[in-house]
């Protein structure tokens, strides 16, 4: 049963996404008794629970991913926060208080708004390549490319995403096979030089991944089907991995009429800190971070927009102002 608009709950500041920035910022905004209300979103923990182990998160040698976001989901709660399993459907940043309106019917308003709804990769949609995610189908070389030393592995695309991934797994595997649809690649002449002048590299042109082969006990990828652009023949590639790299896409669809975007979708953000278009409005994370894309600069963005939003709310006379020290020393 829906709520009706009158039933609205208004809170000093809402926090829309639940992976590492949305989870730092409810920390930190708990922590400076803002008593922020997290909405999770419908992938609560976002891109690291389709991950496995994590290693390059400072302090844990190696942690699984969705393990990661269940502690920090513990730590915002443990903070203050207000978690709630919902998502947000629609979002009128138009006029202040701010109203989110949630799949279940909740409505919440509020003086002030982090986003850090993320990206999540693109993927081609096939159900091989479905079936093997995270058993050796990838969209991220940085979080998985440790895992193919000396392993013969196939990266597929064409632009800057797929050339870098190429690049970074060749300082693992032993072979990197880059497949392209097209005769040519998108990616910068730079990028493109260093890739043909690596003799780890090999490029298949003119032919896009048909089928990801692999074994079920124990789960594995064993190799990957490739039909040719030209005349639909198809060829089998012997592979231990096949990395994904066709892009990402910023869940920015909330506020793509409303906030300034840019570079394909992601939120634009004052250069240092988390201030979008408006006023009130703070963005961190994936959605705004097409360049580095990792759980640490995520998070370290989620602790900026808390700090930015604490700033704004005490400017506004809506919070006291408990950092104003250190924000004075910032702005």
């Amino acid at each position: 049963m829906g709520r009706k608009m009158t039933d609205a709950v208004h809170v000093k500041l809402l926090i829309i996404g639940s992976g590492p920035a949305g989870y730092t910022a409810a920390v930190y905004a708990s922590r400076a008794m803002l008593e922020p209300m997290l909405i999770q979103g419908m992938q609560p923990g976002g891109q690291l629970t389709i991950t496995t182990e994590v290693e390059n998160w400072p302090g844990e040698t190696e942690i699984q991913g969705p393990e990661l976001m269940v502690k920090m989901e513990e730590h915002a709660r443990a903070m203050g926060a207000n978690i709630v399993t919902d998502m947000v459907t629609t979002l009128d940043l138009q006029k202040r208080p701010f109203t989110a309106t949630c799949d279940s019917g909740r409505v919440v308003t509020a003086d002030a708004v982090i986003l850090a709804t993320g990206a999540q990769a693109r993927w081609l949609g096939l159900p091989s390549e479905e079936k093997f995610k995270g058993f050796g189908v990838s969209a991220c070389a940085t979080c998985d490319g440790f895992f193919y030393r000396g392993r013969e592995v196939l990266v597929i695309g064409g632009g800057n995403t797929a050339v870098e991934e190429a690049l970074f797994l060749t300082k693992f595997a032993s072979k990197v096979t880059l497949v392209h649809r097209r005769d040519s690649l998108r990616a910068e002449k730079i990028l493109q030089n260093r890739l043909m002048s690596n003799p780890k590299v090999e490029v298949i042109w003119n032919h896009e991944l048909a089928e990801v082969e692999g074994a079920d006990t124990p789960m594995g990828v064993t190799g990957a089907v490739l039909r040719s652009m030209l005349d639909g023949s198809t060829r089998r590639v012997a592979a231990d991995g096949v990395f994904v790299a066709i892009g990402h896409a910023p869940a920015s669809e909330l506020v793509k009429d409303q906030l300034e975007l840019h570079n394909g979708g992601y939120v634009k953000v004052e250069p240092g800190s988390t201030r979008t278009s408006i006023p009130g409005v703070f963005a961190a994370g994936d959605l705004t971070d097409h360049v580095y894309r990792q759980a640490v600069t995520s998070a370290g963005m989620g602790c900026m927009a808390a700090l930015d939003a604490e700033h704004y709310l005490a400017a506004m006379g809506e919070a006291e102002p408990q950092t104003e020290k250190l924000v004075a020393a910032i702005y």
